[in-house]
């Protein structure tokens, strides 16, 4: 592909797109219940005016329920497709004890790369989108419509509008900005998502805490028995046991046991889970975990035995398990796993389903070119333990349409959800000008 114009162009955009993804992780923009919404509104704003600075139109869309996206309709020329621009403004929350190194919301540069939550997930996917129709002067070659929701990290309601609003989210393509490569300066495309399924479980046992001296190995203990049911959720090699949930082989590129201690941070001597490639056990096959127990802190404890447990469990599901019957799966399996005829309630908390794309598209194939030309490198095509939940939603406004999945999130070091969270800017210059590409070739 030819990126004589286009290259130049948004390399010379890149010092005004730093600025202002800065701008953008300075605000604490965490839709999760509990954290203030002032934050939340003050990104939309930013997002919409940031688009602005470079010709774009863009609108604070009102979700009923929820935060609001940032909208804008690009129109193309006659008879050119329209592409679909997402990523999402929201984030995690980021807690100091997570142990972060550098304050959450104080972007900060640390050789080279840019930290700060929502850097990478997914600030960065919006500065990718900036970048791309800034390189055009807001005037792309297609038609566009940009979404960019502030729901993606809990529980969206974005999901309901487009269904409610489907012409508003048609398009012949989708480019969702919310991924990234495997290691920095080698291109990948995901096909594959894993759903994610959440249940909270509660166990009962007593009416009131009791001095575990006096009734200690009589009474039964409700966090004794939660644990008891948790341990049972895996195999002793990690492996999932929840029944009745769909599991296969990876049939794309590898990725290295080397790789994976050292993207997620294994510590020496400490065994992998599971079993075969380990692609297959990320983006292929179920996964079980435990985000949270309610239970006293160990400098609050004393000694009783607890009344009653609860935690929030979550299962990953690969591509092809109906998310519905999993989260019912789920908790029928952790109710059955009960010891002593304890009191079991559970509630599901989300459920998102998996997804999954064919390589077969024009869209696909001039982004795979898009990329090789962008980075220098072949393209491999990946998938992702991690959801997207809009995702299905879009494919029912649009079935035909052809999804790309791209972004600036790079499994070895970018830390998403978790502390000191960065971004690499060569990963944004590089996606964009990719982008960019795939645009231009789609008008052609």
């Amino acid at each position: 592909m030819d990126d004589s114009a286009l290259r130049p162009a948004i390399a010379g955009l890149m010092p005004a797109i730093r600025d202002e993804l800065e701008a953008m992780v300075a605000i604490p923009s965490c839709a999760f219940p509990g954290h203030p919404p002032e934050p939340v509104h003050a990104m939309a704003h930013r997002v919409a005016d940031a688009f602005g600075r470079y010709g774009v139109d863009a609108q604070i869309t009102e979700v009923p329920g929820g935060y609001p996206a940032v909208t804008a309709h690009l129109p193309g020329p006659p008879g050119a497709p329209t592409v679909l621009l997402y990523a999402h403004y929201d984030v995690q929350p980021a807690p100091k004890e997570q142990g972060w190194t550098t304050e959450p919301f104080e972007p900060t540069w640390v050789d080279g790369r840019l930290y700060g939550r929502g850097a990478a997930d997914d600030k960065g996917g919006i500065a990718i989108h900036l970048a791309t129709l800034a390189a055009f002067d807001g005037r792309p070659p297609v038609g566009v419509r940009l979404v960019v929701e502030g729901e993606e990290e809990t529980i969206s309601h974005l999901e309901d509008y487009v269904d409610s609003h489907p012409d508003e989210f048609e398009a012949d393509v989708m480019v969702v900005a919310d991924m990234g490569n495997l290691v920095v300066g080698e291109p990948v495309l995901s096909v594959g998502l894993r759903g994610h399924v959440k249940a909270v479980v509660e166990v009962r046992t007593l009416d009131q805490p009791v001095h575990s001296g006096l009734f200690g190995g009589a009474a039964p203990d409700a966090l004794m028995a939660l644990i008891t049911m948790l341990a049972q959720l895996i195999e002793p090699d990690g492996t999932s046991r929840v029944p009745g949930i769909a599991s296969g082989e990876w049939e794309g590129a590898d990725y290295s046991e080397d790789m994976l201690r050292d993207n997620a941070g294994v510590l020496d001597g400490v065994d992998l889970v599971g079993s075969g490639r380990v692609a297959s056990r990320l983006w292929a096959r179920p996964s079980v975990s435990v985000l949270g127990i309610d239970c006293p802190s160990v400098s609050a404890a004393s000694n009783v035995l607890h009344p009653s447990a609860r935690a929030l469990v979550a299962l990953r599901i690969p591509p092809g398990q109906d998310e519905h019957e999993a989260v019912t799966a789920l908790q029928d399996y952790l109710r059955s796993l009960a010891p002593w005829h304890v009191h079991v309630e559970t509630e599901p908390d989300k459920v998102s389903p998996p997804f999954s794309q064919g390589t077969d598209g024009r869209a696909f194939g001039l982004m795979t070119q898009a990329l090789e030309t962008a980075y220098g490198h072949p393209v491999h095509n990946v998938g992702s333990g991690g959801s997207i939940p809009l995702l299905e939603t879009l494919r029912g406004v649009a079935p035909e349409a052809d999804f790309v999945l791209i972004g600036p999130q790079d499994a070895q070091r970018a830390a998403i959800h978790g502390p000191n969270e960065s971004v690499d800017p060569a990963e944004i210059e590089r996606m964009a000008l990719a982008q960019a590409l795939l645009l231009q070739a789609l008008a052609e």
